[in-house]
């Protein structure tokens, strides 16, 4: 593939790109392990997740990402720092597993290994957000950034839909308190608003939602069971969209929100797979992000086809560099992908390829650590995986940066 006229691109996403959460420093993951065996306490990692935080965000910088994260390393998974700070949102340790839709198929092995009961939350009161979910978060890689490169900066956050999903219209909130889940993603969407606010008022220009609930439409496995279940996939698809859209409406223009879709990172575990088809169309079309995360690492990810859906006004970062294991892929194979999802972006549009070319961007992916044991990766693997990501990068796009 030969160089290609690209428009420059100053701001988040740059053409190489990361989903976030890196492979925490050691320090950090043996402090983890101490916690998980009782030897310390939650206060006792702060100081080493600040040391990695300076760790990862030197990390990128070294390797050539703009794209600023502090790795999540002050997470223990990814979807932590938000729901545990609502009001109206209990943290149930021990739920019967029989309140959970055993549709989906991560739900469906707690049900295969015999598990009684697991971790949740739950909605028993109005959602409130009476405190910020990670202004903190953002002062700490603020304070080791330079003015410059605050705007780069990206937090990462679970979508609205996580725990609703697990429980569906019917469990996941009390229906005295919410007649309908419009009512509950309404509010729930003003918590998310207040948090980009203020967020943006720090500096903040780049946020994205981690979001493994779209992929399940895909998974036809997934949306039968959803349909024996007395569940429409398309009606609780249009909940979904509305639930993002809920969230990001209003925002300032200079604030890019972009979206994730994930097919499950556990430890180097997927959940699910199928390509787009099913979705693009309304999915690509109806979501008010800016920027869509798409994976296409492996066969079970589909074509590049459904890419001729994406508006002219969004970009699309494409994941084609596994974080799931250690083989290093192809820098003529990813320079060649690339092509082809150019080719397939301008097909049946009115759109050129030049100008599909203009909307896309490389990363890996997914994130290389969704919880903090990571996925089966050493960080010298991850450095050169990230590398590689900028070295395809510069040889696809002249304005690489």
């Amino acid at each position: 593939m030969t160089n290609s006229p690209a428009k420059v691109l100053l701001n988040p996403p740059f053409r190489a790109e990361h989903v976030g959460s890196l492979i925490r420093p050691k320090p950090l993951f043996d402090k983890r392990c101490e916690l998980e065996e009782g030897k310390c306490t939650v206060d006792d990692l702060k100081e080493v997740e600040n040391d990695a935080v300076k760790h990862v965000v030197e990390l990128q910088r070294s390797l050539g990402i703009r794209s600023i994260t502090d790795g999540e390393v002050k997470k223990a998974s990814f979807y932590d720092g938000v729901f545990e700070k609502l009001d109206g949102m209990i943290f149930m340790p021990a739920r019967p597993i029989n309140e959970f839709k055993r549709y989906l198929p991560h739900i469906a092995m707690l049900y295969a290994a015999g598990k009684p009961s697991e971790a949740t939350f739950y909605c028993n009161g109005k959602i409130r957000r009476t405190k910020p979910f990670y202004v903190e978060e953002f002062k700490a890689i603020k304070s080791v950034v330079s003015a410059e490169e605050v705007k780069n900066i990206k937090i990462n956050m679970c979508p609205p839909s996580w725990w609703h999903h697990r429980h569906g219209s019917d469990l996941a909130y009390d229906l005295t308190v919410y007649k309908s889940d419009d009512e509950f993603f309404d509010d729930l969407g003003a918590a998310y608003r207040a948090e980009f606010q203020e967020l943006y008022e720090l500096g903040c220009r780049n946020i994205q939602l981690d979001d493994p609930t779209f992929a399940f439409f895909c998974y036809e496995p997934t949306v039968s069971g959803m349909r024996e279940s007395g569940v429409d996939p398309e009606k609780l698809l249009d909940t979904y969209i509305r639930s993002i859209n809920v969230c990001t409406q209003g925002r300032p223009s200079d604030l890019r929100v972009g979206l994730h879709m994930c097919r499950g990172n556990y430890k180097g575990l997927y959940f699910c797979e199928g390509g787009y088809d099913r979705i693009a169309e309304k999915v690509f079309v109806g979501l008010d992000v800016d920027t869509l995360y798409l994976e296409f690492d492996d066969e079970r990810s589909g074509s590049f086809d459904p890419l001729k859906y994406v508006p002219l006004n969004k970009t699309v970062v494409l994941g084609l560099v596994t974080s799931k294991d250690p083989k290093l892929e192809n820098l003529d194979d990813l320079k060649r992908r690339v092509d082809e999802a150019a080719t397939a972006m301008s097909t049946n549009s009115s759109r050129s390829k030049e100008t599909a070319l203009n909307q896309l961007c490389i990363s890996p992916q997914c994130g290389f650590a969704s919880v903090w044991q990571g996925n089966p990766v050493t960080e010298e693997e991850e450095k050169k995986k990230l590398a590689l990501v900028v070295e395809a990068a510069k040889q696809i796009w002249k304005d690489s940066r």
